[in-house]
């Protein structure tokens, strides 16, 4: 196995680490009914959350090292298309969504009543970050969409 297919197998499974944990976690916090099932939902998404910085680091340094070897720098617009809106995904989630939900997991932490239902202040706050969250969502489908047939 050469270089080039080392850096393409782990370049995907970055992909992966980042898409898979970053697109799934917001259907398994909104599937919470209780104020019990929603620190469950966090505390699993609080530990997935890495994978995504992991993931991303190995995503940027295989990316540079795949330019290298194909020589292909950033001649191709699908490639700066997709960096772009990687980058945009990235402030969305780091910059937007991460914080507000850090707070989100203090205040369900403090709850003590676990079997009691979601509060409608904390329903309010989870609902004014589920299209921050779709917008993201829809950002990696375009990126995979661009990786899969490099339009231009």
């Amino acid at each position: 196995m050469g270089l080039f297919s080392v850096l393409l197998v782990l370049h995907i499974s970055a992909s992966i680490a980042i898409i898979g944990p970053a697109f799934l976690m917001p259907f398994i916090r909104r599937s919470a009914r209780t104020v019990g099932q929603l620190q469950f939902t966090l505390g699993i998404t609080t530990k997935l959350a890495i994978l995504p910085k992991i993931g991303g680091v190995v995503l940027g340094i295989t990316g540079v090292g795949l330019m290298i070897t194909t020589k292909m720098g950033l001649s191709q617009m699908w490639l700066n298309v997709s960096i772009l809106l990687s980058l945009l995904m990235v402030v969305i989630i780091d910059g937007w969504i991460e914080p507000r939900m850090k707070k989100i997991v203090k205040i369900i932490s403090e709850t003590q009543d676990k079997g009691r239902e979601i509060p409608t202040e904390f329903g309010l706050v989870l609902k004014k970050i589920i299209p921050v969250e779709t917008a993201a969502q829809l950002l990696m489908t375009a990126i995979l969409l661009l990786m899969v047939i490099k339009p231009f």
